[in-house]
């Protein structure tokens, strides 16, 4: 049996404008927050259009923002605690 704290869904959605392409992903936490990353890609015009590959590079650099994002929010609550650190963790069975 497998035990997980918690569990994240993370949205993609992608904008295809000529060679350009932009992604927004989306998170949201347990905690209620919210965030957003968002990346983009641009083909070169010696290269073949490949919609596929320019989702992956734009995608990457979204969720690299978003991770950006999370290290941030977790420093943030590191140094600044809340809440009772003496509070146990809430785990649920996942099978």
């Amino acid at each position: 049996m497998t035990r997980t704290l918690v569990g994240w869904h993370v949205e993609m959605e992608f904008q295809e404008d000529g060679d350009r392409t932009r992604a927004a992903a989306l998170v949201r936490l347990s905690d209620g927050t919210e965030l957003r990353g968002h990346g983009s890609a641009t083909r070169h015009h010696d290269d073949s259009p490949q919609l596929r590959v320019g989702e992956e590079v734009a995608g990457a650099r979204a969720l690299n923002d978003l991770a950006m994002q999370l290290l941030t929010k977790a420093h943030d609550e590191m140094t600044r605690p809340t809440g009772d650190p003496m509070a146990p963790l809430m785990w649920r069975d996942v099978t």
